[in-house]
């Protein structure tokens, strides 16, 4: 119990000690301070995840929801009580070892990175933020302690993205992940209070009993020809969508690149955007035995997001932005595995597919972020352009670097290729359109992430203003450990830790299909080796043939010049702009005139209180004959 409560204790200790304390301690110490913080709470994760897999969580051969510690927080009525408490179950478990890795490994990694930065201090704390509001997220065994550190990461993100608030696109950026993200949770907020008054609980494990009422007799009420339950699961994926960048709330994500790098590895690779994921993954019996109208459009939703997104970065040059997108199509690859699957047993095999692509993409894409980002440190460039033959001045994030590419493309034996073969087996035994899709989308990928990397490594012999040198020790130790694990996690067996109904099952790899998915990914790879890994002008040739399709994909298929065209010319002009006329005109200038009204009463009548004793015997001898001929008259 002890240990648990510190999990979530220590980050918000840490946060308020840096972000009031900070300003009297040395950049240095407040990077120990932080950094051995983490360490601590990652080591209890562990303990916690092994404590709860190998030694108290199964029960007759099945992973149980258990409720470590529970307390009332508030009470809305008789029946509807919020708590606050710590769940585990094996995502949960999961996604604490997830956070917590991740986490430590950018602190140790800022330390070098952000060495120098004015905030450093402020850094730290917001990055002790974060991860508390993630943990909080993950263990929250009611779906409004969710909600609340659902909107706490929001609000951390918000800080870290715009952590350079002296540069103008680091600020927009921050505002537009924030605004974006709140109509979506503004769907999620009601998705909620309509679930909650239909269910009478908040709870998970009554919400998610695949015995409890809601989903053994689910109640009959309709809305506009759907099921309230339809409308309400519907929403809470619209929060989902929003966080974990679905389109067509998928445009604050890139330009979320504005912030440190080491925080787009946290909050935009590895564990904030896939919030959306776990929120579907955490209710996912209920939207599978209730609403599986639902969860079949979120496949589709996936499925067309995993593409646009791979589309997109087959042509962006800012390898951050490439990076973004690619993060969009993985978390799309998730939800579409969630959207195939079933429940019981094998059949579950897409959710546990989707679980264990979360656990392998949190790794090498935090690689590819840090590595990235060791390369900025390097060049002082985002830009493609201005790289090229890193790989002989850089050899540590080079070859770091390549095995996060080959792991994201799906290529044996790294972690990609397990937990996306998987999900293309799911898919495949489901629904063919959108399997199809993937396998377009795992071309792709192995695509782009080869552009990126000959670009980066190879390719031209760039003209460096100073030689590059390979990163210091505290950059380079995270890019090997995360290596490392890129390399090891694929052989995990993980159909027998986390499965939909809990019980474990056989896991093995489809030939007839991984092997496709390997040649798919091989000929992707192949064309980018022959049209980036040297300098021909053949990327150029083949640019020009896509035409205006090429120039589309550059402009991200111009969603973001939508957005600002119905928000200036629509929502603005006819909308805001007579709200604010009559708020202006009508709402100030009534309030104006009950003011001036009041003025010029108060004014007329104030010679009535001056204290001048003649003026009040000439009104009191005026009221007394005035009253005295009224009295005579009406006699």
């Amino acid at each position: 119990m002890l240990h648990t409560s510190l999990i979530l204790i220590t980050p918000l200790i840490l946060f308020i000690v840096l972000g009031l304390f900070g300003k009297y301690l040395s950049p240095k110490a407040a990077g120990w301070l932080g950094t051995a913080g983490l360490l601590l709470i990652t080591c209890l994760a562990y303990i916690t995840a092994y404590h709860y897999f190998f030694e108290v969580g199964k029960v007759d051969g099945v992973y149980q929801k258990m409720e470590l510690f529970s307390f009332s927080w508030l009470h809305l009525g008789e029946w509807l009580v919020v708590n606050l408490g710590f769940m585990l179950d094996p995502i949960a478990a999961m996604m604490l070892v997830v956070i917590t890795t991740v986490s430590l490994m950018v602190h140790i990694y800022s330390s070098s990175y952000m060495k120098g930065e004015v905030g450093f201090q402020r850094y730290y704390a917001l990055l002790s933020l974060f991860t508390f509001s993630m943990l909080g997220l993950v263990v929250a065994n009611n779906i409004f302690q969710m909600y609340i550190f659902w909107e706490l990461v929001g609000v951390s993100s918000y800080s870290l993205i715009g952590f350079y608030y002296t540069k103008p696109a680091a600020v927009t950026a921050s505002k537009k992940a924030f605004i974006v993200t709140r109509f979506a949770d503004l769907g999620f907020l009601i998705g909620i209070l309509i679930l909650s008054y239909y269910t009478r609980t908040f709870d998970f494990i009554s919400l998610t009993d695949p015995k409890g009422a809601l989903i053994s007799n689910p109640a009959s009420a309709t809305f506009m020809g759907a099921s309230v339950f339809t409308w309400a699961m519907a929403l809470i994926f619209m929060g989902g969508a929003g966080k974990s960048a679905m389109l067509p709330l998928h445009i604050w994500l890139p330009d979320a690149m504005e912030g440190p790098t080491p925080v787009s590895a946290l909050i935009h690779a590895a564990t904030m955007v896939v919030a959306g994921v776990y929120l579907v993954a955490r209710l996912f019996p209920v939207y599978y035995f209730v609403t599986p109208e639902v969860l079949t459009g979120i496949a589709y939703i996936g499925a067309a997001t995993s593409l646009f997104a791979a589309i997109v970065a087959c042509t962006q040059t800012d390898i951050k932005r490439v990076l973004a997108f690619s993060t969009i199509s993985q978390i799309a690859y998730m939800l579409v595995a969630l959207g195939v699957s079933k429940y019981e047993g094998h059949d579950g095999l897409g959710y546990m597919a989707s679980m264990f692509h979360l656990f392998t993409h949190a790794f090498f894409k935090a690689l590819l972020f840090l590595g990235a980002g060791a390369v900025i440190h390097a060049v002082h460039s985002n830009e493609m352009k201005d790289m090229g033959s890193l790989r002989k001045y850089m050899p540590v994030t080079h070859i770091t670097f390549l095995i996060a590419c080959l792991a994201i493309a799906g290529i044996p034996p790294f972690s990609g290729f397990f937990s996306k073969d998987e999900i293309m087996v799911a898919a495949l035994h489901s629904n063919v359109a959108v399997f199809v899709c993937q396998y377009i989308v795992a071309g792709l990928t192995a695509f782009y992430m080869f552009r990126l990397y000959y670009n980066i490594f190879w390719s031209k012999d760039a003209h460096y203003h100073h030689t590059p040198h390979e990163a210091p020790a505290a950059m380079s130790f995270p890019l090997i450990f995360l290596a490392a694990l890129t390399v090891a996690v694929g052989f995990i067996p993980f159909s027998t830790f986390t499965t939909a109904d809990g019980a474990a099952f056989a896991g093995h790899i489809d030939w007839s299909v991984a092997a496709p998915s390997i040649a798919v990914a091989l000929v992707g790879i192949g064309i980018a080796t022959l049209m980036y890994k040297s300098e021909s002008g053949k990327a150029d040739k083949v640019a020009s043939r896509f035409g205006k399709f090429y120039n589309w994909a550059v402009h991200k298929f111009y969603f973001d010049e939508l957005y600002l065209f119905i928000t200036k010319n629509l929502i603005f002009k006819y909308i805001s702009t007579p709200v604010a006329w009559f708020d202006r005109n009508v709402v100030d200038g009534f309030m104006n005139f009950q003011a001036t009204l009041t003025y010029t009463v108060s004014n007329g009548i104030k010679e009535l209180q001056s204290g001048n004793i003649q003026r009040y015997v000439w009104v009191f001898a005026m009221g007394a004959l005035t009253t005295l001929a009224l009295v005579l008259f009406v006699l």
